[in-house]
């Protein structure tokens, strides 16, 4: 029998992990609360909520290690998703407002700016993860899967060197990123080895 936190959490977890897309639009629609670089605001906002969301799916396995709790776990796979989203938010805002779909900068960005480079690699990261996350796809990848999804703590440090790499203000927020990302990741690879 399904309790009201298994009737309530996901649906209220889903309304949100929304918001912040919900206040993005209402930002655009409006023309406020963007900035004197809109396009610049609307990159930081979709990528730092992708990073928020990454690390709140993240917290998940600690959560249920150190504390026994086990309802959040049917979180995982639509936080995780939430982030990807927001991840492809971020890329699209990039290619279509700061290069205009211009193919031939976008790769001389990609090969010549390190940043670029790890954040698309994060990005291209959460969109396989993304993309084997139904059920069917983890039927279908067996044993295969559970190493695979090990990517998301990779994805996660790219996530966090893209950060870093974006210059002053990035290297002070990627700090913060990197110790909570590092809180999280000690008791999962702990209990990796345990297991061994």
């Amino acid at each position: 029998m399904k309790t009201m936190r298994d009737r309530l959490g996901k649906p209220s977890v889903f309304l949100l992990a929304a918001l912040p897309l919900a206040d993005g639009i209402w930002r655009v629609m409006s023309g406020t609360r963007l900035g004197g670089n809109p396009v610049e605001t609307l990159e930081h906002l979709s990528g730092q909520w992708a990073l928020y969301l990454l690390a709140i799916t993240l917290s998940l396995t600690p959560m249920r290690v150190l504390l026994g709790w086990r309802w959040q776990l049917r979180l995982r796979r639509m936080l995780g998703l939430y982030a990807a989203f927001y991840a492809l938010i971020h890329v699209v805002c990039y290619l279509w407002l700061d290069l205009g779909f211009a193919w031939d900068e976008v790769w001389t960005e990609l090969i010549g700016r390190p940043t670029i480079t790890v954040g698309a690699l994060a990005a291209l990261g959460l969109l396989v993860l993304s993309l084997t996350s139904p059920k069917a796809a983890v039927r279908r990848l067996g044993k295969r899967w559970a190493p695979l999804h090990r990517v998301v703590y990779l994805v996660a440090v790219l996530a966090v060197v893209h950060v870093a790499w974006k210059g002053k203000d990035g290297a002070e927020d990627a700090l913060l990123y990197g110790v909570i990302l590092i809180a999280l990741l000690v008791p999962r690879f702990a209990q990796i080895l345990k297991a061994r």
